[in-house]
């Protein structure tokens, strides 16, 4: 096995040679033999992702290994789907979209929870060629209703109920609501009956999930054009027209699939954990679709990291179910961190068959790192990636050659991704300088080719700002080894009397205080300096101090570490920060309470409560 550097280059400078033998681990109905045409990758390639996700799997004799692990606390129940039985499934419900019209190009929107059926829905869209458009389960009505006027699907797959540690949350009156408010009518919703709540079926539109499928014949795969798209995802937090990203077929399949040997060194027949949700992309990406091509055994978890019922969840079900790798957000550490800082129940459960734990989705803060890591005892490895890429910009590869750590770094560009850091004019930063993250094009197979309806929005969106480039919208740097630090949204850099200072380095500083398990930093307005930093900062459970004297704390170690040009002045104590449902802290919305300016609830938002309460903390301040 060649080293990382040898691999790199190579996926650089000899790009169709490195992945036209990647698609070599695809099964083709028509080959490519054009692997990239400067535009577009695998052009005259025809293939199926279901297929390659399951039929080939239990085609090559392996029908009876499990495919997918459904772990439910908020129900108390289990079950495991062989890929035989998981293709079954997927058939079946393929049959019946095909017998309500759905054919190869119609959208499909799922509005599911994280049941088994909404990864047999995806399945069963890429089983027909149709497009699928997951949007994530108990979305509002307004939101819903945006995304399927975009959408424009044929039919509505939806479930009765999604179910969180305190309460049911009722979908069929959020999804009538929406199609009341939508200018599209799907031709057919298709509910599944949970027994937690049952749902009104409206007459002549909605069917019932169950009988619907077993009355069905099982469907086969239809080859499609590997440009041909796979799903529409809707970015998170989009307002006013959605901005839908495109993935297509055979790119994706290709990029996943070696994805899982090369990135995250797992190998078939073993257990991978992505613990996310379907509704976002590590969900589509590393939840359904890269372990099932790569014929690993993937877990589809319905709780939640603390609380379901305890701080141990997550290692209970890695010691349950063997599971070799885990994928989860800093975040979900960060909580465990908060609820068990010294893993009083991680030492409940055998964690001997973990090998890594793979963090993405924030920044893995270095205090996070080392709590994690000298827990764990394996190791911990931090990567970066976006909705739009669909699979890791950088990470340490651990399939490939297992890099130094260096905390507060997701490491080195993933081979296939000329990452590069420019300044306004367009240069490359030196080593240090922090700058715009781009990627020079073209962008590897797997990223996404435009948005779907808006190509326009697209160029404007990603390609204008550095002609060449693909703009990720982070800044950071790279170091004298090539070491990239991603240290927040461009528009998290702030400006403090004329000092471009990023929010990002003060976060690393002040969650390196032993009292607190998370923190989030943003820019304030001030009538002298522009703007100056504010911290936000919840403390570890059982950390009884004085909240002034761990701000004071704090703004002493912000002055020592980062300087007093700084003007980190304001730490501020709250219960806890507002978050979207996958983990991401709403740093605008925040920034928005704190200069007293008019904000929006994001769509996405896990708690509305959150916002008020840092409205109220910020009062005093």
């Amino acid at each position: 096995m060649s080293g990382y550097d040898e691999t790199y280059q190579h996926s650089i400078e000899r790009p169709e040679e490195f992945w036209g033998a990647a698609a070599l681990g695809i099964t083709w109905d028509q080959p490519p033999a054009t692997v990239f045409d400067g535009a577009r990758w695998f052009t005259d390639g025809r293939l199926n992702t279901c297929y390659n996700a399951i039929d080939r799997h239990v085609a090559a004799g392996r029908g009876g290994q499990p495919a997918l692990i459904h772990d439910s606390p908020v129900t108390g129940t289990s079950r495991t789907y062989t890929y035989a039985e998981l293709l079954d499934e997927v058939a079946r419900t393929a049959g019946m979209l095909r017998d309500l019209g759905v054919t190869a190009g119609d959208t499909v929107v799922i509005y599911m929870p994280m049941v088994p059926e909404a990864v047999v829905a995806m399945l069963a869209c890429a089983r027909l060629g149709a497009v699928h458009s997951v949007v994530f389960g108990g979305f509002a009505a307004r939101e819903l209703a945006v995304r399927i006027d975009h959408a424009r699907p044929k039919v509505v797959l939806s479930a009765s109920c999604g179910i969180e540690p305190s309460r049911v949350v009722a979908y069929k009156p959020l999804l009538d609501a929406a199609l009341e408010q939508a200018a599209h009518r799907p031709e057919r919703c298709v509910i599944l009956q949970r027994p937690q709540c049952a749902a009104e079926l409206r007459e002549g539109r909605d069917l019932d999930w169950a009988p619907a499928v077993a009355d069905a014949e099982p469907a086969g795969c239809v080859s499609v054009a590997a440009t041909d798209p796979l799903y529409v995802l809707y970015t998170s937090g989009t307002t006013g027209v959605p901005k839908g990203v495109v993935r297509d077929n055979g790119g994706h399949a290709v990029a996943l699939h070696w994805s899982m040997a090369n990135v995250y060194g797992a190998a078939p027949g073993e257990v991978y954990w992505a613990a996310s949700d379907v509704g976002w992309v590590v969900g589509h990406s590393y939840i359904v679709y890269a372990p099932l091509l790569a014929g690993c055994t993937t877990v589809l978890y319905e709780g939640k990291p603390v609380g379901t019922p305890d701080p141990g969840a997550f290692w209970r079900v890695v010691s349950t179910y063997g599971v070799r790798t885990l994928f989860t957000a800093p975040t979900a550490i960060r909580a465990i961190k908060k609820e068990d800082p010294y893993g009083e129940y991680l030492k409940k459960w055998d964690l001997s068959g973990l090998r890594y734990l793979f963090l993405a989705g924030e920044r893995l803060d270095p205090d996070t790192y080392h709590w994690a890591s000298d827990l764990l005892g394996i190791p911990v490895l931090d990567h970066w990636w976006q909705t739009e890429t669909g699979w890791p910009i950088a990470a340490n590869c651990a399939g490939i050659e297992r890099l130094p750590v260096k905390p507060g770094s997701p490491t080195k560009a993933v081979p296939g991704w000329d990452v590069h850091v420019l300044d306004p004019d367009g240069r490359d930063c030196p080593p240090g300088v922090e700058g715009a993250v781009t990627i020079k094009l073209p962008l590897p197979p797997g990223a996404l080719p435009t948005l779907y309806r808006d190509e326009a929005r697209y160029a404007r969106s990603y390609l204008r700002r550095y002609p060449g480039h693909y703009l990720t919208g982070d800044g950071g740097h790279l170091d004298e080894d090539g070491y990239l630090y991603v240290m927040g949204r461009i528009d998290d850099v702030i400006n403090v009397a004329g000092h471009r200072l990023s929010t990002g380095a003060m976060e690393e500083v002040v969650a390196a205080h032993p009292d607190v398990a998370e923190c989030a930093v943003v820019g304030v307005a001030d009538p002298l300096k522009g703007q100056v930093p504010m911290g936000f900062v919840v403390l570890k459970a059982g950390a009884a101090r004085d909240p002034a004297q761990v701000e004071q704390e704090l703004v002493a170690l912000v002055r020592e570490r980062i300087g007093p040009v700084a003007a980190f002045r304001r730490a501020v104590v709250v219960a806890r920060l507002p978050k979207t449902r996958s983990g991401k802290i709403l740093r605008a919305t925040m920034r928005n309470i704190a200069d007293g300016e008019p904000y929006e609830t994001p769509s996405t938002i896990e708690d509305p409560a959150t916002l008020p309460e840092i409205a109220e903390a910020v009062k005093g301040v």
